[in-house]
């Protein structure tokens, strides 16, 4: 890490004040409203790939049940039963014969929505995009890929956390205490690999040479934070304001769910804007190996004089 957490005398308020400006100057809230529309396009998908797969390879488990509870901690309650809802309406017809056509809608719909977290994260660092489309296309899906595979990862921690600690306490020989201390981790465990999939989604989506993982580490933290707490805050809102039903009838629920891809795909970009900010002010001060907004490769401008 070269400059990162290095910030000189500016302080976090200055920071906060600098990248909502350049927020709003990238049409961050526009790039997430792109953003939940593909979100939307491809959780429906997802849902009938999901429920073909676990009938598949998990005929008669709990498997779904599991991850339904895990959803509905996360999701709003509207959107949650809305989930819910479809789940129930596929469940019955679930086969392999879905299974090949649902992955490619989810794929084509999931990369349209990393493109527009790829065209908002150049906006961020003010470069325009030079690969080749077939590379760009490329890369979106093989990004899409590995989010999901890290969402996955993620999702086991969290729904088999116990009957792992369980396995490694009983048959590996680690004893009770790692039990207990490993009911505790797992949260941090499976936030880790969803920071791990924002680090790699910062480092490889814009069209950026040289990026050290370590230069986007600060915008993944902060984008992490803000998916949780605008996740928790709207869950609040919505538990004493629900009034999306009474407003749009059975839409209410698709609304709501938009609403939440929409928020988290704010903090995606938020979390970009501050990697670009932070890079633009390391530059600004001279610091080697930084570069300034639309430099695609550091150390182009020829010499910055410090400030």
């Amino acid at each position: 890490m070269r400059h990162v957490w290095d910030l000189g005398d500016l302080t976090s308020r200055e920071l906060v004040r600098r990248v909502l400006q350049r927020a709003s100057g990238d049409d961050v809230l526009g790039q997430s409203a792109k953003l939940s529309y593909y979100l939307v396009l491809a959780v429906f998908p997802l849902l009938i790939f999901l429920v073909a797969l676990i009938g598949v390879l998990a005929p008669g488990s709990n498997m779904l049940q599991e991850l339904l509870a895990y959803w509905r901690e996360i999701l709003p309650g509207s959107a949650y039963e809305l989930v819910l809802k479809t789940l129930q309406e596929i469940s019955a017809r679930a086969g392999g014969g879905k299974l090949s056509l649902s992955l490619l809608g989810t794929v084509w719909a999931a990369s349209g929505g990393m493109g527009a977290i790829m065209d908002g994260l150049n906006r961020a660092y003010e470069v325009k995009e030079g690969r080749p489309w077939w590379k760009a296309q490329l890369l979106s899906i093989l990004l899409t890929i590995a989010l999901a595979i890290f969402t996955v990862i993620a999702l086991s921690i969290v729904l088999y956390g116990n009957r792992i600690g369980e396995f490694a306490a009983t048959y590996v020989g680690l004893g009770a205490q790692f039990k207990a201390v490993w009911n505790i981790v797992q949260w941090p465990i499976g936030l880790a690999f969803v920071l791990l999939a924002f680090v790699l989604l910062y480092r490889f989506a814009p069209d950026l040479h040289d990026l050290e993982l370590g230069d986007v580490t600060p915008g993944a933290i902060v984008a992490v934070v803000l998916w949780l707490f605008v996740s928790i805050g709207l869950r609040i809102y919505l538990h004493y304001f629900d009034h999306y039903g009474a407003t749009y009838g059975s839409l209410g629920a698709v609304i709501v769910l938009m609403l939440w891809f929409y928020l988290t795909g704010a903090s995606i970009l938020i979390g970009g804007e501050v990697n670009a900010e932070i890079e633009n002010i390391a530059a600004l001060r001279g610091v080697p190996g930084a570069r300034l907004p639309g430099e695609k490769e550091a150390g182009a401008r020829g010499g910055v004089t410090p400030v």
